[in-house]
């Protein structure tokens, strides 16, 4: 669901201080563009340890962070931000108490798009990081600077964007590891400039040795990936340095993950492993690391695009099987409702489908909110009191922050559903396209009112388990038994929720569904159904958990003829 954050240790902090009401970010009077557009957002934080762009999150102890567009900013302009700027967690400038703070900016730059709608729209081009403005090449940055702010003070301070972030390199092949990059005539059609996919190709032992072998194909979808991860060749080092993750309460997370990767290259090695290709697909596009995997009306058609195009191509040159029977899909929050989507939207295409954690598969249930009947995406409303909607919990229930407070960081980090987060790609993905050629807002970002309309567009179009139930006469005899769900009944994002109405409905179903659904007891985001592991652990396996299941439904369902022996040497 949520995409990772890069942390950096900060380098240098520049000493300088002044009293502050209003910000002046300055770009560069030589090396950049003639005009830039983009949006500059300002970063403002107590903690030195790192800087600040990298401490940009949600709750308690959040940085403060602003936003604004700019439009054909000329090298050595500068743009103001002050107290009528929107910021989080304080709204205003005004808010923030006086003290000493870093302070940093980045101007993610947008690119000019002329759509085959007929639109022109401006966006954060895909530049290799996974649509994260912190580390964008062609991003321009300012170094950390210390400040003494004073809300009440008349002062302005002047913030120099002075680096240009660089290019990231492409990721090399190995003997295990290859890279497929797939230019879509469909994508570059729609956005009117060139568009690739790109596949990371996890291939058998001993691939290059045998040319007559041809292999089933999984896609484990997900968030951006720069290469094929969790798969190491190399025993981790026992004394690597410590990298802790909180949600774990893990001092030494990446050890733990270091050990599953190498464990996972001993399986896929070993001689009784089956042999097949696995795929992670980076479908990074202007709005998102992620294109959902689906046909949208503001991304354009990625679920044709990768279907269509890509993986046949991709199962051409890395000599896949290229039948329905011999492909399956799984992932988790994101790639768990691509999962599931894909399965839906090309049924014969896949031969089962593993959704852990899917983002929200009900918009009756959109998280925690019924996108149908509820007219307020911020508050439940009474006739005397409105009570704020929970965004984050954790297993013991725990709130950490708001639904109102989420959508105010992303209308922070970018206007027009451009925030590269989590509640824009849904609405980018899931929206008719406006008169404008940006999405269609689902609901106000500073009031919470849902546009019914829209919604109904939504449920029609995206809403899972609504075209479950619409289309199952004809769709299900096709995937009754190539559905498996999996999530946490304590799940943070609510999760959960839809899925306890997939069940209603999938128990119900004529024909009768025949696959799995499990919950994993007080499990948070991303249970993906291994009862006998903890999730910091059972996370690291999806390319191995779901084999077995994998290989018996391809025993069981592959046709007369088919091939079931060239894979497995």
């Amino acid at each position: 669901m949520r995409g990772k954050y890069q942390i950096a240790a900060m380098a240098a902090l520049l000493a300088s201080s002044a009293h502050a009401t209003d910000f002046r970010i300055t770009l560069p009077a030589t090396g950049v563009d003639a005009s830039t557009d983009g949006r500059i957002i300002l970063v403002i934080t107590p903690d030195a340890s790192s800087e600040p762009r990298f401490q940009v999150k949600l709750g308690a102890d959040a940085p403060q962070v602003l936003g604004i567009d700019v439009d054909g900013l000329k090298p050595g302009g500068a743009a103001m931000i002050g107290a009528g700027v929107l910021g989080y967690p304080a709204e205003s400038l005004s808010a923030v108490p006086a003290g000493d703070y870093m302070v940093q900016a980045v101007l993610h730059k947008y690119q000019t798009y002329k759509l085959s709608t007929g639109h022109t729209v401006k966006l954060p081009a895909a530049r290799g990081a996974g649509q994260n403005w912190r580390l964008e090449p062609g991003n321009i940055i300012s170094e950390p600077m210390k400040i003494r702010f004073n809300p009440q003070a008349k002062d302005i301070v002047t913030i120099p964007l002075t680096k240009v972030l660089p290019p990231i390199a492409e990721a090399k092949d190995s003997e295990f590891i290859r890279h497929f990059k797939y230019k879509s005539e469909r994508l570059t059609k729609f956005w009117g400039t060139d568009v690739f996919i790109t596949g990371h190709i996890l291939v058998p032992k001993d691939f290059d040795k045998h040319p007559e072998a041809r292999y089933p194909l999984v896609i484990n979808h997900g968030h951006f990936p720069d290469d094929f991860g969790g798969f190491s060749t190399t025993p981790p080092d026992p004394n690597a340095k410590c990298v802790p993750a909180a949600r774990f309460s893990e001092p030494c997370y990446n050890r733990i993950e270091a050990q599953e990767a190498y464990d996972f290259y001993k399986k896929w090695t070993s001689p009784d492993f089956p042999r097949m290709l696995i795929v992670e697909i980076d479908h990074s596009n202007p709005y998102y690391d992620d294109s959902y995997a689906v046909n949208s009306a503001n991304l354009g058609p990625y679920g044709d695009a990768i279907m269509k195009e890509f993986v046949p191509a991709l199962e051409k040159q890395y000599r896949g099987i290229g039948e329905g029977w011999a492909r399956f899909t799984y992932g988790g929050s994101t790639g768990g409702w691509e999962a599931l989507a894909v399965q839906l939207f090309y049924p014969d295409d896949f031969n089962g489908a593993f959704a852990a954690c899917p983002d929200p598969i009900d918009f009756r249930q959109y998280t925690n909110i019924n996108l149908y009947e509820e007219k307020n995406l911020f508050f439940k409303e009474g006739p005397f009191n409105k009570v704020p909607r929970p965004a984050h919990r954790n297993y013991l229930g725990q709130v950490d922050y708001t639904v109102a407070e989420e959508q105010r960081l992303e209308l922070v980090l970018g206007t027009h559903s451009r925030s590269g987060q989590q509640w824009d790609i849904w609405e980018a993905v899931y929206s008719p396209q406006g008169a404008d050629g940006y999405p269609q807002r689902i609901f106000d970002k500073r009031t919470g009112v849902i546009d019914p309309k829209v919604a109904a567009y939504w449920r029609e179009n995206f809403d899972l388990v609504h075209i479950m139930k619409r289309d199952w006469k004809t769709l299900g005899p096709k995937v009754k038994d190539k559905i498996n769900l999996y999530v946490g009944d304590m799940d943070n994002y609510y999760l959960n929720n839809a899925v306890y109405l997939a069940e209603d409905f999938l128990r119900s179903a004529e024909p009768k569904f025949t696959g799995e659904i499990l919950y994993g007891d007080r499990a948070e985001h991303c249970w993906n159904g291994d009862p006998t592991q903890p999730n910091k652990i059972s996370r690291l396996r999806y390319n191995s958990m779901y084999v077995g299941k994998m290989m018996k439904r391809i025993e069981t369902t592959a046709p007369p003829g088919a091939d079931l022996k060239s894979w497995r040497y």
